[in-house]
């Protein structure tokens, strides 16, 4: 059985809405790295060089924002999940990731939920680099979860044996976040 596309309580956008909280951090590439540690055998810290000379692959998704707002077939390049597992080898107390951004913005996702096939850290879409209104240079990227999930700006991914609540987690949005199971706010 096909299941819509459409999650319950979100329409379709032909646009991408640009959402923050109020601040682009000016990312100078140069500058620019991106620190995979906490509970793994081989952290790393990658620059923009090192970041793009790993494996990255293409995909296809849907994207859904807890504001309503749904967005079909984006085409996304980045570095899979999988690969990142596979180079920081996580602890196997490891429960929880947290992504961590440039702006200060902070998310949690279970490490079920990062482990699922479609997530990855996206650099490029539909054809060009992320902009920086869309999170450019890079920004998680998990379907399956409502978009604030996906954070931007990403500048750390922690792997932790303890949940850390992000930003919106914090002020009462759920943490799970399923658009198919309308998990918008924690009450």
């Amino acid at each position: 059985m096909k299941r819509n596309r459409l999650p319950p309580g979100q329409r379709i956008v032909k646009n991408w809405p640009v959402l923050d909280l109020g601040t682009k951090p000016k990312l100078d590439l140069d500058k620019w790295a991106l620190t995979i540690d906490g509970d793994v055998r081989k952290p790393v810290k990658w620059t923009w060089s090192q970041f793009l000379s790993q494996p990255h692959e293409e995909m296809i998704s849907d994207i859904h924002c807890v504001t309503g707002w749904s967005r079909y077939d984006n085409r996304w390049v980045g570095i899979k999940a999988s690969h990142i597992i596979e180079t920081v080898k996580p602890l196997s107390k490891v429960k929880h990731c947290v992504f961590q951004s440039y702006d200060g913005y902070k998310t949690n996702i279970s490490i079920k939920q990062f482990t699922e096939s479609n997530v990855m850290l996206a650099f490029k879409w539909n054809g060009d680099l992320l902009s920086a209104g869309h999170g450019g240079p890079v920004r998680a990227l998990l379907p399956s979860q409502y978009f604030w999930k996906s954070a931007k700006w990403i500048r750390k991914v922690e792997f932790s044996h303890a949940d850390q609540l992000g930003y919106w987690e914090l002020r009462g949005y759920h943490n799970n976040g399923n658009p198919w199971k309308e998990e918008r706010y924690s009450n």
